[in-house]
């Protein structure tokens, strides 16, 4: 396969982990005998300092003629002027908005070796694998937006067509795991969420009659995914509401740095990790690539439908998780290339493990 993918390191340690993700993706080409080719673009604070743009007109035309997208992260304390009209996050939101990206997939799966190092209970670990399936480009961060002196106010908005596409991602995903849904919802207050309730209702009842499908509020949810996480298998919601979510289901797999997310919206994807730009680190050599990695085999199963290179990618990672070496978040001493070159070792490697990360 021949494949052009666009890379948006940004700021901080972005373009540290990109590099990873990049050499990973080039290591599984040549393994399984394809070509991709790798096009730099710039976005958030580089691109601001760049040409005063946090999304120039080029990287969206880049990202829109790629095949995929692998992303750093953007941002960082050189950008964070709360009164400045132009920040480095604004890029992502329109790079989510210019390709229809309105679906956020997350998958939490903790690996053994991190449970001791997540800030629950390992027994309440054990069997977690879920996926949080959140809603990209509508809601309140989209709405319209107003402020004086004394008041401010964000507008949410959703549509029915918005809702439904969202959960049928959802459901498509859930019927390919363990066949229940959870939608996650305010719907003891807010209208929007009334509607996200009774049109999920509708679509499952009408398109999904195999998927188990239960309705949850949002602070219900937050207190379920400490107390029994293992219960969930897929979670769809709204923008905050997953953006929350996302974060807090972070803490099950004991570490930021090793969880990787996706954007769809069709089979043109953005894939990143959801650590952050991490600025106090950038350039020190000690970030941890994995979720980059894991990100690029994300890319590879929606956008380049390979799956088996994917899960090949996948089964690098976590035989580097089995045995070693450990980064500084998994209290080890590895650099970034260690791990990195650890990675590429198992890519290389004749023998063949079990995927630990898949999600289809």
């Amino acid at each position: 396969m021949n494949a052009q993918i666009a890379v948006l390191a940004g700021d901080g340690i972005g373009p540290e982990v990109c590099a990873v993700g990049v050499q990973a993706l080039k290591h599984i080409a040549q393994r399984f005998g394809h070509h991709f080719e790798f096009i730099d673009a710039a976005i958030g604070g580089i691109a601001i300092d760049q040409c005063g743009d946090p999304l120039p007109p080029v990287t969206i035309a880049l990202c829109e003629q790629a095949d995929a997208i692998l992303l750093g992260a953007v941002g960082g304390p050189k950008w964070s002027d709360p009164n400045a009209s132009v920040r480095p996050e604004q890029g992502l939101l329109k790079l989510r908005q210019a390709l229809s990206l309105f679906a956020n997939i997350r998958p939490v799966k903790p690996h053994k070796v991190a449970l001791q190092f997540a800030p629950i209970k390992p027994e309440l670990l054990m069997d977690v694998d879920l996926v949080v399936v959140r809603e990209l480009t509508g809601g309140i961060y989209f709405g319209e937006k107003r402020k004086t002196e004394d008041s401010a106010s964000d507008l949410c908005v959703y549509q029915r067509f918005e809702i439904e596409r969202i959960v049928r991602v959802a459901a498509e995903l859930a019927r390919s795991r363990r066949g229940k849904l959870t939608q996650v919802d305010k719907a003891n207050v807010l209208e929007t969420s009334r509607l996200w309730r009774r049109v999920t209702t509708s679509v499952m009842r009408a398109e999904f009659p195999d998927v188990e499908l239960e309705h949850m509020l949002v602070d219900s949810a937050a207190m379920h995914l400490i107390s029994r996480p293992a219960s969930f298998d897929v979670i769809v919601t709204e923008n905050m509401f997953g953006d929350i979510l996302t974060d807090e289901a972070s803490m099950l797999a004991g570490s930021l740095g090793l969880l990787p997310s996706a954007s769809l919206g069709g089979r043109k994807g953005l894939y990143e990790p959801i650590h952050g730009s991490a600025p106090d680190i950038a350039g020190l050599g000690i970030a941890n690539p994995i979720a980059t990695v894991l990100s690029a085999a994300m890319l590879l199963r929606h956008s380049l439908m390979l799956e088996t290179e994917a899960a090949h990618l996948e089964a690098a990672v976590a035989k580097v998780l089995d045995t070693g070496p450990y980064p500084k978040d998994l209290r080890g001493n590895a650099s970034t290339s260690e791990i990195a070159e650890a990675i590429f070792g198992q890519i290389s490697s004749p023998q063949r493990y079990p995927a630990q990360h898949s999600h289809n």
